[in-house]
């Protein structure tokens, strides 16, 4: 049953509302004393709190500041005569949830407590499955079985509290920022800011201009001051994401800040030092791209002072059962959905399918179908037409197997052609989310959209 104190100093009101609401089946406490209703709440909590607006020695706001104090979440109703209806808005910006003007009609009370209870007990439930969901997840962040990610949970926990530069190499979609953050969190630097970079997802000049900011005037446009984000993570962890799309100008005065933690704004002349922690990722092997000339060789030996090699989800396919089942559940409490349970029937397409895009890419799928379900589980017919029709395992890529009835050229061409296409609509069109998908920097996805005449309306 749940218990509902009603505070006025109007004892009439006290008398009318104790018969109403438990008439509707609800433990009603009422005083006229606003002073021991506080003293109520912290002895005996209720579940909703009713108040008066205007009474002597203390107003329903004021009331309301207090108990909250104590129970943040204690749900509240303020009543209110028609020249404080302002004062009952204010209350509502404070925390209040409802408020109702006196005299009030019987049956708009009744609904009023109904849907507020419902609402806090709605908010209570969401809050215990995120606190249970939070508990499968773990400290360091990472769902999993597999040996490759308790490894790599034991490295963070080693590496956390050095100030060691740490390079993750793996697939897009495998979790690289997730691993970022959790060496931030466990480090001693966590009170601190994190902040991160996608440096494949900005031109040159932009990406200077965000890392090491810019003075007025600098360039057109530039008409403030502006820090840069290494100003911003000083004294906690700068994350650069695809560090090996940047180009070799902006490679040297990135090696310069790591070797001598400082650097000049865009446009200025006073060196400013940062105590910074960098945490760098890339989806290509940053060797391979030293070998190619692009990348330079005494920035990788900065940068991979301690390398972590996120494996794909397609080499730990134990987790992918731990994975589906904490996204579903966290959709659900998003969305609102009752609990939905994934039957062998999913979890055998979960398991078969290839996963190009990696955990991300399952997690779209899994919060796709939390969506569309309207089961108390998930169904196969819930999942993207690729799950169900790759049962060969080869992960959905367009073209099947080749004969060989076209010019090398010509096939691969198309092949290439047909995985931009898949890439452009798992992106829902986004360029920059297609050129991640396919690991390729979004200036070299242009390209090749033009090359195939892809970008043609």
């Amino acid at each position: 049953m749940k218990t509902i104190l009603v505070v006025d100093d109007e004892k009439n009101y006290l008398v009318v509302m104790e018969a109403l609401l438990t008439a509707e089946g609800y433990d009603v406490v009422t005083t006229n004393n606003p002073r021991k209703a506080v003293a109520i709440v912290q002895e005996d909590p209720p579940d909703l709190l009713i108040t008066d607006m205007k009474m002597p020695h203390m107003s329903g706001l004021e009331l309301m500041r207090s108990v909250k104090a104590m129970h943040l979440s204690l749900p509240v109703i303020i009543l209110t005569a028609y020249g404080t209806v302002e004062t009952a808005v204010s209350a509502m910006k404070e925390g209040a949830d409802h408020y109702l003007l006196k005299p009030f009609d019987n049956d708009e009370m009744k609904l009023v407590v109904k849907r507020v209870l419902d609402m806090n007990t709605l908010a209570e439930e969401k809050s215990l499955l995120k606190r249970e969901l939070s508990k499968r997840i773990g400290e360091d962040g990472f769902i999993g079985l597999s040996p490759p990610m308790k490894e790599i949970s034991g490295l963070i926990e080693k590496i956390a509290r050095t100030r060691t530069t740490v390079l993750i190499e793996g697939e897009s979609g495998t979790g690289k920022e997730l691993v970022a953050r959790a060496i931030h969190k466990a480090s001693d630097r966590s009170v601190r800011p994190f902040v991160a970079v996608n440096c494949g997802a900005l031109t040159e000049t932009l990406l200077e201009s965000e890392l090491f900011g810019h003075e007025k005037g600098a360039f057109t446009g530039a008409t403030a001051r502006r820090k840069g984000l290494f100003e911003m993570a000083d004294g906690g962890t700068l994350f650069l994401d695809e560090v090996g799309t940047t180009s070799p100008a902006l490679q040297v005065k990135l090696l310069r800040v790591l070797q001598e933690r400082s650097f000049e704004r865009v446009g200025g002349e006073k060196k400013i030092t940062v105590d910074v922690r960098v945490i760098a990722a890339s989806n290509k092997l940053l060797k391979d791209l030293v070998t190619q000339g692009v990348f330079r060789d005494d920035l990788l030996y900065r940068l991979n002072v301690f390398t972590m090699k996120i494996p794909p989800l397609r080499e730990r396919r134990e987790d992918i059962g731990p994975l589906a089942a904490y996204f579903a559940a966290a959709f659900c409490v998003e969305l609102g959905k009752e609990a939905k349970l994934i039957p062998d029937s999913v979890m055998e397409r979960l398991y078969k399918y290839r996963w190009p895009g990696n955990v991300r890419e399952l997690r779209n799928v899994i919060e796709r179908a939390v969506v569309v379900s309207s089961l108390d589980s998930l169904s196969p017919s819930d999942l993207p037409a690729e799950l169900s029709e790759d049962a060969s395992g080869k992960g959905g890529l367009p073209g099947g197997s080749y004969e060989l009835k076209k010019p090398l050229t010509e096939a691969v061409n198309d092949y290439e052609k047909a995985l931009i296409t898949t890439a452009l609509d798992r992106a829902g069109g986004v360029q920059a989310a297609a050129a991640r998908l396919l690991g390729i920097s979004p200036t070299n996805l242009q390209y090749k959209l033009g090359k195939h005449k892809l970008n043609q309306p």
